[in-house]
Formats: structure tokens, sequence, C-alpha cells
């Protein structure tokens, strides 16, 4: 909470000093303790595991947190408390995962997906004290799982022993030759654990219930209530069978796939050197997701080769898992654990409806505008409902300032919490001593929003994660940085207030400053967007260069054409490139995706990522809950334009002649949301969210220009001169 309170905080402030040049040494300072603190952990944890360790993994399919409890579970919860804990996100390839697909994610280090139906992992064939998975090349020569084996190979080219116990472990363990050294069926038949360097073990009790045949079935309702407690203590007990012969191994403990069709967070544990230094307890997190308390499956595969000593393969894009002190108890932790996972099932759950209610609203909003608007009539409610519109989006993420995820029903207190932020920000916005202001509430709604956006993106986005309008672990599409909709809404914010800030200078006579302010806040909140661990957003910078560079050639007067637009995302291009390859020149384990994109484009496998993308955003284009805010917003916008009297009054033209700036910042925020739409997987998204914003807020500033009783200018191809406006 005090991470998301410094996140607004900040955010206001860096708006409200734009250049922010003094404080660089402050926050190069603070950043530089912090990475200290965190380095100083890891070089205790590197000295610790230098000769490397015996790991054991233990994959418990389908455990979450909230099966875990002193009662049930006393095995796990009192491994729990010797152990750093975090979430794991299980997503692989598919919405939800099977363990056939988790254990080839652990095998290969990528996230990895066997197609066709998905179940259990296949029986391996015995050979000796080892055996092997049957038909293992099958996997890259008829799936294309090209990664398959990876751990394995990479352990036994060190010479290490792997000893696998049940399908799914030998699955995980097996080399390019679907071989395992040493095989057990079940942990009651493994006489001694010391054989294995690298011990995987299997304990299927929580999903073979959701098992039907080679597929993940529907929830079975026999496994629900006491009926999952009494498979959960089945679990407990299998491990409490073999845990204490384990002796100094490094054990971790892992949730490792979905169990039915409903993906959730699952259990991650560490019990090994680092994990409860001094007795401190910790959280468990990678620099994979950059959250301290949440972890992916291939992080899984690169700490059991870093504690084991061996080198990371380049295809593993997992990166060894790191612990971090936290003074709370282990029921403190634990509750925060199962809190997490009931935020993301309720964004995952909600989400659809919420952008369908969003898209309702918006498109009820315009036809009533545009009816109200001709007759000059309800103006003050036109332009109220104007600004509680574009206030909806910030209130997505202030709402996480609350705990509406420990509420009995989330649901409900996650929209009702949103709709009371989203009028006090109304409130705010057209009561404060700025009302008076054509461009006062605006203002108010673009500052905020860009604020919020700014500090959370110096804090570590604790904002975005598990809002409606950012991403969830659940999902898994992204863990940190500035999703897709975030970087529209963060493009039109900026440029908007940015506008209504050189509209004061130009009219000061202050041209040269005000392109030099739209520039300069641009150019920062477009780095915050692309660098990489912090926004880490690849095409946000093309799409965010040529929108400032727009609005920057209008405020300076200059004419925009075809051809400057193209070089401009060119250069965005260009731009991108360079951070891109910036990242991909430090160390593998320390690289963003935009790095590893570098590294594919190198090898000559990036156009299967292409390819992904574009296939992602073209579905957008038939999105129910996105499209008909785009046409709606378009709509209204050109035939207000072109048709001003009978569209709206007259309310855009007067806008834009009581504030000529402001026309830059809204063809600068469309461009930059048409740009994002094709670059961007999320398409129609980025330019549904950046006319959600800007054409509702430009709409109110119309209106109030309207009520000052300013005489309205005739428009080009209009019928006739608009009757004088109303007063207020």
């Amino acid at each position: 909470m005090r991470r998301a309170v410094v996140a607004v905080v900040f955010g206001v402030s860096v708006l409200a000093a734009a250049p922010a040049a003094a404080a660089a040494p402050g926050l190069a300072s603070g950043a530089a303790t912090a990475a200290g603190e965190r380095a100083a952990e890891r070089a205790a944890e590197r000295v610790a595991t230098a000769a490397g360790e015996r790991v054991v993994l233990v994959g418990i399919p389908g455990l979450m947190w909230s099966d875990v409890t002193p009662a049930d579970t006393p095995n796990l919860w009192r491994l729990a408390g010797e152990s750093a804990l975090g979430s794991l996100s299980v997503r692989a390839v598919r919405k939800d995962t099977c363990p056939y697909d988790a254990w080839l994610t652990v095998s290969a280090g990528v996230r990895s997906a066997v197609g066709g139906a998905c179940g259990m992992a296949p029986t391996p064939t015995a050979d000796g004290e080892g055996a092997v998975v049957p038909e293992f090349s099958w996997l890259w020569e008829v799936r294309e799982q090209d990664a398959a084996g990876t751990l394995g190979q990479a352990l036994h080219a060190a010479g290490r022993t792997t000893m696998a116990v049940g399908p799914g472990a030998a699955l995980a363990l097996a080399d390019r030759e679907g071989r395992v050294d040493l095989y057990a069926p079940s942990p009651a038949e493994v006489t001694q654990w010391s054989r294995g360097d690298v011990v995987a073990v299997e304990i299927p009790d929580l999903i073979a219930p959701y098992v039907s045949g080679d597929r993940l079935s529907e929830v079975p309702e026999s496994l629900s209530g006491d009926s999952r407690r009494a498979a959960a203590r089945a679990a407990d007990a299998k491990l409490g069978s073999f845990l204490p012969q384990l002796g100094p191994a490094t054990v971790l403990v892992a949730g490792l796939s979905d169990h039915g069709s409903v993906p959730h967070l699952r259990t991650a544990m560490l019990r090994g050197p680092g994990s409860s230094g001094s007795g401190a307890a910790r959280t468990l997190g990678a620099r994979s997701t950059h959250r301290d308390d949440m972890v992916i499956v291939p992080d899984l595969t690169a700490t059991i080769l870093a504690r084991t000593g061996v080198a990371a393969p380049p295809v593993v894009v997992g990166v060894p898992v790191e612990t971090r002190a936290t003074g709370r108890t282990l029921d403190e932790r634990v509750e925060a654990l199962r809190t997490a996972d009931v935020a993301g099932q309720t964004i995952r759950d909600t989400t659809g409806v919420f952008f369908t209610t969003l898209a309702v609203l918006q498109v009820v909003f315009y036809v009533t505008a545009f009816l109200l608007l001709r007759r000059r009539d309800g103006l003050p409610a036109v332009r109220a409902a104007a600004v509680a519109l574009a206030a909806i989006p910030v209130s997505t993420y202030l709402v996480n300032l609350t705990p509406w995820a420990r509420m009995a029903q989330p649901a409900v207190t996650l929209f009702a919490s949103i709709a009371a932020i989203a009028a006090a920000l109304t409130v705010v916005a057209l009561a404060g001593p700025w009302r008076r202001g054509v461009l006062g509430p605006l203002t108010v709604i673009a500052a905020a929003t860009a604020a919020v956006l700014l500090g959370d993106l110096l804090t570590g986005t604790p904002l975005q994660l598990n809002s409606l309008m950012g991403y969830t672990g659940v999902v898994g599409a992204r863990y940190y940085g500035l999703g897709n909709i975030p970087f529209a809404l963060l493009a039109t914010a900026v440029l908007l207030v940015t506008t209504a800030a050189a509209d004061r200078l130009v009219r000061a006579g202050r041209k040269t400053l005000a392109v030099a302010l739209v520039a300069a806040l641009g150019a920062f909140a477009m780095l915050l967007d692309g660098w990489p661990g912090v926004g880490s957003d690849f095409g946000g910078v093309i799409a965010f260069v040529p929108g400032i560079a727009v609005t920057a050639l209008i405020v300076a007067g200059k004419r925009v054409s075809i051809v400057k637009l193209g070089a401009f995302c060119a250069g965005g291009g260009v731009l991108v490139m360079a951070i891109a390859y910036l990242d991909y020149l430090r160390p593998p384990a320390s690289q963003t995706h935009l790095g590893r994109f570098v590294g594919q484009v190198a090898d000559g496998t990036f156009l299967p990522v292409i390819s992904r993308k574009l296939g992602a955003m073209l579905s957008t284009l038939l999105s129910p809950n996105l499209m008909p805010v785009v046409l709606a917003a378009f709509a209204f916008l050109v035939f207000a334009l072109l048709r001003p009297g009978a569209a709206s009054a007259g309310v855009l033209p007067i806008a834009f002649e009581r504030a000529p700036m402001l026309k830059a910042g809204l063809l600068g925020a469309l461009v930059s949301g048409l740009v994002g739409m094709l670059v961007n997987d999320s398409g129609a998204a980025v330019l549904s969210m950046a006319l959600a914003l800007a054409v509702p807020l430009v709409l109110s500033a119309g209106i109030r220009a309207l009520q000052h009783a300013e005489p309205v200018p005739a428009a080009a191809g209009s019928p006739g001169t608009p009757p004088s406006p109303a007063t207020a």
C-alpha cells in the first residue's frame, strides 16, 4: 500500500515540476541504495551456492495457497515456515496450463505446449535403474517444441545425476534422448534419496480428479470443500513421507499447473540457502516478473541450474529466483498470497463485463450528447458526464489503493470503489477554482491520469498489477512495465496536459518554450514507457514518437505531412531498437523481452513473434467490447468537425478557437492511438482507450467555451451559421 501511495504522490510531483532535473540525483541515490541491498542479498546466496547444491523440485500440480493450512497440510505449513514464499504464475501457452505443458516448460526453460489434447505426462519406460520418456523426439519433430530436454541435457553435460519420481518428473528431467538416470513411479518406492544431484518429484493427488483421459476436465462437483481438503491432505502426507529424508538439499515446491479450465496463481516455496537468512521471513520473486513475490515456471528451470552450478543454455528465458526479507509473519505472508490470487481471479472474471459496460456507456454518451447539443439543452449535464467518463480509466488504477480484494464481495467492492473514485475526481475537476477555465477540468483529469501512471512506473507498477485496465499474473501476459492500454492512456494524458500548458505559453508569446515543454515532457514519458525494467514497452515507443512530434509541430505552427509522419514512425522504430540493443548488451539473466527480441532478430527466430502479435492485433478489430468505442467516438468526432452546426452546436470549433493548442494535443493523441493500434498486439484496445479519454475531455472543453457565451464560428461545409450559444 505504501508503494502505491508513493506512486501517486511522486507522479503528481513529476508533472508539477516537469523537467525534474534537480530531482535526478536523489532518485539515482535511492535506486542505487535499493540496488545495493538486492545485490548484497544475491551475493550472499551466490556464496552459499558456489559449490553447487543438491536440488529437489516437488511438483504438486494444482496446489494453491488456499489449500495450505496448519490443520489440513501440516507438512506443507511447516515447510512454508522454513521457506521463502511466493506465487507461481503457471501460464504456458494456453489460457489454462495442464500438467503435461507445465512439466514440459520446466524441461525446456521456456513456455511450451504439447498441442492437441493435454493432460498428464506420458508414463516412462523402465531402463535399468533409470527410465526413458517414450517417443521424446516427437516433441520437437512433430510438435515443434525444439527446447524440450534442455534442463536434463544441461545437467547431464555437467555430470549431474538426475532422479525422477513420477511421469511428470521424468518429463522435466529427461535429456534430449528422453532419459533420466534414476526413476521411481512414486515416492514410496525410493529407498535412497541422496543418489540424485537433481531430484524431481510429482505428487498428483490434487490434479488427478481433474484429468479425464488426456485432457483437463471442468471442475468436478465431487472435488470441492471436504473432498478437495482430503486430496490436499493426501498430497501433504506424501510430501511428509520423504521430506525428512532429503537431507540438506535445497527444496522447491511448486503448484505446477492449473486444475480444470480456470487459471489461478499457484504455490511456490524455496527452502535452502538464502531462503530464511538470520531467521527472517522472506518472499520469493524473480527479475522475470519484477515482483518480490511472484515467479514463473521457466524460473524453476533457471533456479535448478543455478543452484547446481550449471550454466543455463541461451534458450532458457527464466531467471534464478530471488528472496527478500519481510517483516510479516507466516500467516500474514500466506494471507497476502491468497489475496493476490483472489485479486487476479476477480480481474480476470470481470474484465469482459467492465469493458462491455464501458463500451455501452461510451455509445450512450455520444448518442445522448449528439441529441442534446443539437438542441442546446442540458449542457452542464453533458459536460459533467463527459468528465466522469474520462475519469473512469485512472480510477481503475487508484482503486488498488483500497483493500477491495480482501472484502467478502471483491467484485462488487471493486466496481463500487471505481465508481466512487471517478465521481470524486469529477467533483474535484468541476468544483475547483480551475472550473471557470475552458481547459480546467480537462487539465485536472489528464494530469491525474498522467501522474498516476508515471508514478506507478517509477515505483514498480503496483497499481497496474491486478487492475481492470492493467494486467494480472493469473492471465500471465505481462507482469511489470506499461501495458498497451495504460500506454494509450499515458500518451493521451501527457499530450493533452502539455498542450493545455502550451496554450497559455503561446498566448503569452512564448511559443518556443511551449514547443520545448511538449517535447521535453513527451520525451520524458516516452523514455519511461520504453526503458527496460521500467515501462519495457516496445510498441509504445514507436507510437509515442510520432504523437509527440505531430503535437510539437502543430504547436510550432508547422505543417504536418504524410512523409513527415512516416519519418516520425520510422524514428520511433529506430529509437526503440536502440533501447532494445542496450538491453541486449546486458547479461541474459538481466534482459527484458526487449533485449531478447534483439537476440531473436540476430538468430532469425523473430518472425513467429511478429506473426503472433499481428494475429492478436487483427483479432481485436472484431472485438465487440472495443470497436463500438472506436466507431462511436470517431463518428462523433468526424461529424462534429465536418458538420459542427448539425452535430454539436459548434462545440469543437469554439473549443479550438478558445484554446488553439488543444487541437494539437487531440491530433497528437489520435496519431499515437492509430500507430499504437497497428504496432501492438492489443490492437483496437489502444485506439479505443485513447479516444475514450481524449474525446470526452475535448468535448467538455467545448461545452465550457459555449457556456462563456462566445459566438460560435461558422464552419466550412456546415449548413449556415449556428444560432448564438446559450449562456450558462
